[in-house]
């Protein structure tokens, strides 16, 4: 037998040795996962409660496949989103910090806003956080990709919204019909050369959510060209990009008519995210 903390400090000692960053916080996440715990801090209160074989050998699979370089928030099947939970797995990509920031952003920017288009929306989580934050608005999601809506939709279901959010498959805006307050987009933005020299963890992301063109832009130039007709006068257009694009984005956007176009930094100070006006 070994308790909780022994096997707590096996886990952290296995996953460091094996390149994983923050491997205490990887091993805590896990096996407060395996125990049924809805906290990774209710394990400092189990310390010393024993754990026999039979509940260790699921952990050590776990650790290993942690170690291999399979994403945390697949193994434990969901992610924490500006307060919300949900179901997250190779359907999606895995959303970022950064992504919390573009929402926050959005909810600053347009705070009168009653229809959102969240455009490339994954496994939904800035379209369904909008719904849940702003309870009054219309909503539609879209997404190229039949699996990422499937994900999406488990995620509107999950908390309840089915009735208020639209989900539309679609090619960037091809299919989608109306005007709407606010449109945002966290397209791929990642130049097509750069994919194969990505951590590990990240490749275990859809490729098509990560993959830009051969500079990384290719998708947003072509959702610019298509906002106007979907884009309320006086609409606000909200997208993240790579930190060394700001400029570029900014330009395209200027050339195509929109107005107050401007960069914001993240919280690392790096201009993650453009904002315009139609």
């Amino acid at each position: 037998m070994m308790t909780v903390l022994e096997v707590l400090n096996a886990a952290t000692s296995y996953l460091q040795k094996q390149g994983v960053e923050s491997p205490r916080l990887n091993a805590e996440h896990l096996l407060a996962n395996e125990l049924g715990m809805s906290k990774r801090m209710d394990l400092y209160l189990a310390f010393d409660r024993p754990l026999g074989e039979k509940e260790r050998a699921p952990l050590r699979e776990l650790v290993k496949r942690r170690s291999e370089g399979v994403p945390l928030q697949h193994l434990l099947g969901t992610v924490e989103f500006l307060g919300y939970e949900f179901l997250c797995d190779a359907r999606g990509l895995i959303p970022r910090p950064e992504t919390e920031e573009l929402v926050e952003l959005v909810l600053k920017s347009a705070p009168a806003a009653q229809s959102f288009l969240d455009v490339g929306t994954g496994s939904g989580v800035i379209g369904l956080t909008l719904a849940l934050k702003k309870t009054d608005a219309r909503v539609v999601a879209c997404d190229l990709s039949p699996q990422a809506l499937a994900l999406a939709a488990e995620n509107r279901t999950r908390h309840g919204i089915d009735s208020r959010v639209e989900l539309i498959e679609s090619d960037l805006l091809a299919s989608v019909k109306g005007s709407f307050d606010a449109i945002i987009a966290n397209l791929p933005y990642i130049p097509t050369a750069e994919i194969p020299g990505l951590a590990r963890e990240v490749l275990h992301d859809p490729v098509s959510a990560l993959d830009g063109g051969e500079d990384g832009l290719r998708l947003i130039e072509r959702l610019a060209d298509q906002l106007p007709a979907h884009l309320s006068s006086g609409g606000l257009l909200a997208l993240e990009i790579g930190h060394d694009q700001s400029e570029k984005v900014l330009s395209l956007l200027r050339d195509r008519g929109f107005h107050q176009v401007l960069a914001h930094a993240d919280h690392q100070g790096r201009n993650r995210f453009v904002s315009a006006l139609k």
